[in-house]
């Protein structure tokens, strides 16, 4: 039998709370928290209750609960329950709701439970990506600014599609975005935050990230990577180290440099710089 794991993550920058259960088999009695609850089911099955309504959830349910949601649940299955979530305060989601839609307004979300995929009324692909990809980064320490990004893009999802009303049109500001992205390819080596990006643009958060988001078809912390990647080739290409790119190139650590050049070039670095070196060995050779 696995053992019970148990692991919790503070992150101070977003002032959110990460947390991972693994092996978990005990049943959770009758409970309300003061904070909002956001997670998914990684692995197993669970029979929940929530203000006296009856829920399955398993492997690609998403958990909604707003602060004095009463709820319980019990181990459905033979399975242990594995299970990734968030837990964010209120005084921190007034914040995050005003930066997402403009409005200093608490969300009240309408589900508990967003079905797994296969599942009558289920599955939000767009909120399960942002999940997954931000307690990720709050798990492992990522410290760029696609931590906040990803939270204040899945905060605005879940509001537009189970809180309040949507925002207002997203405005097309092409010259503001133009501004942002030269701010990106300006200091791309840096360690750059959101903020910066969005007072050298003269645009609020929830503009910046829909607005550039519609203009260019992915997120400012998506353009940055892909700039960053760009040069890093450039460099190994020219034979130098894959952690001297990676330093060159404004990424954190060599893991987050190895993790994001294989996911966009399908090749980890010191493989891509291997082929230019085999180039010139022939060239010299002949």
């Amino acid at each position: 039998m696995k053992k019970e794991n148990r692991t919790v993550v503070y992150d101070d920058a977003l002032r959110v709370e990460a947390y991972r259960l693994e092996g978990t088999r005990q049943p959770f009695p009758n409970h309300f928290h003061e904070y909002y609850v956001i997670g998914f089911v990684v692995d197993g099955e669970r029979c929940l209750s929530c203000k006296n309504r009856e829920y399955h959830i398993r492997r690609g349910s998403i958990i909604l609960f707003n602060p004095g949601d009463t709820h319980a649940c019990v181990q459905s299955g033979d399975g242990a329950f594995n299970y990734r979530g968030l837990n964010i305060s209120k005084s921190t989601m007034l914040d995050l709701a005003e930066e997402a839609t403009g409005k200093r307004e608490l969300p009240k979300f309408s589900k508990p439970v967003i079905p797994a995929g296969g599942d009558p009324g289920g599955h939000d692909a767009e909120i399960a990506c942002y999940l997954c990809l931000l307690h990720e980064m709050v798990m492992e320490g990522i410290s760029d600014f696609g931590k906040e990004e990803a939270l204040l893009f899945l905060i605005l999802a879940l509001i537009q599609n189970y809180g309040q009303p949507s925002p207002d049109r997203v405005p097309e500001c092409p010259r503001e975005i133009e501004r942002a992205c030269e701010f990106i390819r300006q200091h791309f080596q840096e360690r750059i935050s959101l903020d910066q990006i969005c007072r050298y643009a003269g645009l609020s958060k929830s503009t910046m990230l829909r607005a550039f988001t519609r203009s260019k078809g992915i997120t400012p912390y998506r353009y940055l990577e892909t700039i960053r990647i760009n040069e890093a080739k450039a460099l190994l290409q020219k034979g130098v180290l894959p952690v001297e790119a990676a330093m060159r190139t404004g990424f954190s650590d060599q893991s987050h440099f190895t993790n994001y050049f294989t996911s966009f070039i399908g090749l980890a670095p010191g493989a891509y710089r291997d082929i230019f070196s085999d180039r010139d060995g022939e060239r010299h050779g002949a």
